[in-house]
């Protein structure tokens, strides 16, 4: 106020807070002075003033004319806490989904400000519109892309500190989507019902990601039908013209019964016939010397052919009787055989069939052939360890069993220079072969179910034969299947092709089908030498005159053979329910140095030759059993088969596996034939190097199918519980048997049991009761259309029965027929 006169002005300046420094300023009425006041004080000093409260400071002058006060200037101390509030969690979401990621900075004074990280680099939301950031601070991404796959953190700073979060990983999946459907295929069959397919894959788009896999069939199959070609046929030739001046008369007949149709054959032949006639108008004239000549010259014809003919039969008898002199004598059957007196009233007669004949060993070398229609001059066998036939005054007669490991390769080396047989495997573990005469044989691939036998008097007198058994990888040997056939076993080559034959032989193989009339149409498929594959049997439509019969049974099937050759089983489903069996493997690693640990699951054939090749390729892994094996029922329903892991313990192990199962294609398994197995393999993570101790749970299903489920618990260093499963079984030991080492039943015994079942009997005892007693009853025309039905129900049992047959049970069989006389198992001691 003007009317005061100002006295003297007084200045205080009252601040509790700790001094920065001198300060200084300007005033801000020139020419007036300006008092200033500082003190230092520590937080100390304030704490122990105001305690933990708030502090402030406060600037007071007064003068003569009052006194004014400042605003009080709160002071706080600055912090940031560590722990954030709230931080970003991992999400897993689909393309253009929405992504929110919460972020709560931890508390402090002043508040502090919040920036996000993608892969440590900033991200700014002035450059990219698909993000910002909410005043709650956490990061939106409108619209999920796949670059947007990456670690997000929440960065927290002010005035005293930085923190960071927790990485939380963004991972954008694409859930698979099916392409369009592909047309149809042809029908399968060019005649009456069959069936067409049509594909789709789960690539519109691929999963990825750990994306799910399209739900639904890829593919479908539905019936439909051909219309069946009609050739043409003739009609009944019309009546004959009349005789026409030229002396001849016709007659015709048309192609309309039926017309061809639907692309079928125009009828063969004429439909004019002209022959010469004779009428009053025409002058018969007898016959001239030109055919006086002709029918002198067919009689000419007609002797040279007859006296060719004895010429021939002559020449034919007088080598039969030479060679059946060179191979054996009438004592070569019966020297190794004791006399043995067997009285027919006692009710046990299995001893009956156990008569051992007295073997020595000899070794001969034998001068065969590969095959008889060719000539070789490759080296030839020395047969070794023989125990065919007692020992003769000459070693000519002797034949042995098998030949020295050494030659295997110039085996299989001589068998590769000829055409056909260039796609033979090399090495000898899939393969035997033998040296064999009209004693016949067994050869035997060891742990694979297959084997060839040679019965007596199949190969003819005279003639020696090198004979092989080769199970070929499928991979090595095209197959083409068509429509809804699937390899049920199998594919084996037994030759060489093209010998001849006087009895069928018996090649026996493992299959994996469910067998059943109503859903399989099996066939028996042989590739010819041009290396075409031809249908040359079809199971439960076999005739007694055909070249082939087949005896199926639950696992294995015994085909007869007049003809080597390469065969294979295969099935074509007729409905849903037809199924193949599939074999389950879990192995793992027998030792484990990382923290990574694998199970591997397979799925092959319940055939043992894909057993055997699993077992091989993971003894050269270096793998281990952990589980008993399952068996898997297949259908042709075309859903896919899944396999997944449960229950693993997530303090101990972490399974790496990003999506919650996997899948093999139906068609890989039914339609796959390059391999008779596929595998899965599932990866697991133990935290700790200690860890040995593994349980889990292992699911494999069919969809809409049959399924297994597995309880995995063992110690990975130690656990060798299921190793004794995969001993191999020797199958009576070497992969070749020549003679009556090949059989259970002793020569003699078997001759005898011929000679008195094969006639007909009044009472019923004879080889058709023997047939039904050994439940092969259904195959009674096939073993009355060859010359001995008895020695072909002999010879299957033995292929169905080595080694392991029970002689005793055969025994009793024979016995039961009622012909339990002297003269039916006496050996006298004349044929010893």
């Amino acid at each position: 106020d003007s009317a005061l006169s100002p006295g003297p002005l007084k200045v205080l300046w009252i601040t509790w807070a700790p001094s920065h420094g001198p300060h200084s300023a300007s005033p801000p009425y020139p020419g007036l002075p300006m008092m200033e006041v500082r003190i230092n004080i520590s937080r100390q000093q304030v704490e122990k003033v105001f305690g933990l409260e708030e502090y402030w400071c406060q600037c007071v002058a007064w003068s003569s004319s009052g006194t004014t006060k400042s605003q009080k200037a709160y002071v706080r101390i600055a912090y940031l806490r560590k722990n954030f509030e709230q931080e970003p969690l991992a999400k897993e979401v689909s393309l253009e989904q929405g992504i929110i990621l919460p972020c709560r900075p931890p508390e402090g004074i002043p508040p502090a400000e919040v920036e996000w990280l993608r892969n440590e680099d900033l991200v700014d939301p002035s450059l990219d519109p698909n993000v910002y950031v909410t005043r709650e601070h956490s990061l939106v991404v409108r619209q999920a892309r796949l670059a947007d796959t990456a670690n997000y953190t929440c960065v927290a700073k002010n005035i005293v500190a930085r923190r960071r979060s927790s990485s939380a990983a963004v991972t954008v999946y694409v859930n698979g989507g099916w392409s369009t459907w592909t047309e149809w295929s042809a029908c399968s069959a060019t005649c009456g019902r069959g069936w067409q397919k049509r594909s789709r894959s789960c690539t519109n788009p691929a999963p990825l990601n750990g994306g799910s896999f399209c739900e639904g069939q890829s593919g479908q199959k539905t019936a439909c039908a051909t219309l069946c070609p009609v050739d043409g046929g003739w009609t009944e030739w019309s009546k004959w013209s009349a005789c026409a001046l030229d002396c001849t008369r016709w007659r015709s007949r048309e192609c309309s019964e039926p017309p061809p149709r639907n692309g079928g054959e125009e009828c063969q032949g004429a439909d004019l016939d002209t022959r010469n006639c004779t009428s009053d108008l025409c002058i018969h004239t007898a016959s001239g010397p030109e055919d006086v000549a002709l029918y002198v010259g067919l009689i000419a014809v007609a002797v040279c052919l007859v006296l060719l003919l004895l010429v021939l039969i002559l020449v034919y008898c007088r080598k039969k009787e030479g060679l059946d002199s060179d191979v054996a004598d009438s004592s070569i059957l019966t020297s190794g055989f004791q006399p043995v007196s067997i009285k027919p009233t006692k009710a046990d007669n299995s001893h009956l069939l156990t008569i051992q004949p007295d073997l020595s060993t000899t070794t001969t070398t034998y001068q065969g052939t590969l095959c008889p229609r060719q000539e070789s001059s490759g080296p030839k066998f020395q047969l070794t360890n023989g125990h065919l036939l007692s020992p003769l005054g000459s070693g000519r007669h002797t034949l042995h069993h098998s030949s020295p490991a050494s030659e295997a390769e110039d085996f299989v080396a001589r068998l590769s220079t000829q055409n056909y047989f260039r796609s033979l495997p090399r090495g000898a573990s899939n393969m035997a072969y033998g040296t064999f005469n009209f004693l016949g044989g067994r050869l035997m691939i060891p742990n694979t179910g297959i084997s060839l036998l040679i019965p007596p008097d199949a190969i003819p007198r005279g003639k020696i034969y090198e004979i092989y058994l080769t199970l070929h990888k499928q991979e090595d040997v095209r197959l083409p299947l068509a429509g809804c056939q699937t390899l049920l076993s199998p594919i084996i080559s037994c030759g060489p092709p093209g010998v001849l034959l006087t009895r069928p032989v018996i090649l026996s193989m493992d299959h994996c089908g469910e067998p059943s009339p109503e859903n399989w149409s099996l066939r028996l498929k042989k590739q010819s030498c041009e290396g075409t594959w031809e249908d040359v049997l079809h199971l439960g439509e076999e005739s007694p005159a055909h070249l082939y019969y087949c005896q199926l049974e639950a696992r294995a099937c015994h085909v007869f053979t007049e003809q080597l050759g390469r065969f294979a089983l295969v099935g074509e489903a007729l409905s849903s329910a037809a199924a193949k069996r599939l074999k389950l493997l879990l192995f793992a690693p027998t030792a484990c140095t990382s923290l990574e640990y694998t199970i591997r699951v397979y799925c092959l054939h319940d055939t043992h030759d894909a057993l055997k090749e699993v077992i091989q390729l993971e003894k050269q892994m270096g793998g281990q059993l952990i589980e008993e094996p399952r068996v898997l029922h297949f259908k042709d329903s075309y859903h896919n088969l899944r396999l997944s892991i449960h229950d693993v313990p997530s303090s101990l192990w972490k399974s790496k596996l990003l999506v919650s199962y996997q899948e093999i294609p139906f068609y890989h398994i039914w339609n796959g034939g390059a391999q008779q197995f596929l595998h899965c393999t599932f990866t697991l993570e133990r935290f700790s190097p200690s860890t040995t101790d593994l349980a889990c749970k292992i699911w494999i299903w069919q969809v809409e199918g049959d399924g297994q489920s597995f309880n995995v618990n063992f110690n990975i260093n130690k656990d060798t519980r299921f190793a004794e499963l995969l001993a191999p079984d020797n199958e009576g030991g070497v992969p070749a048997l020549v003679g009556p080492s090949a059989f259970k039943i002793p020569f003699l015994i078997r001759q005898k049991i011929i000679s008195s079942l094969d006639p007909p009997c009044g009472r019923g005892a004879d080889w058709r009761t023997l047939a039904q007693k050994l439940h092969l009853d259904s195959h009674l025309g096939f073993f009355a259309s060859k010359p001995s039905p008895t020695a072909m129900i002999l010879n299957l049992w033995e292929a169905r029965h080595f080694p392991h047959g029970n002689l005793s049970q055969l025994a009793a069989a024979v016995a039961d027929l009622g012909k339990q006389d002297t003269a039916l198992f006496m050996v006298s001691e004349a044929e010893c």
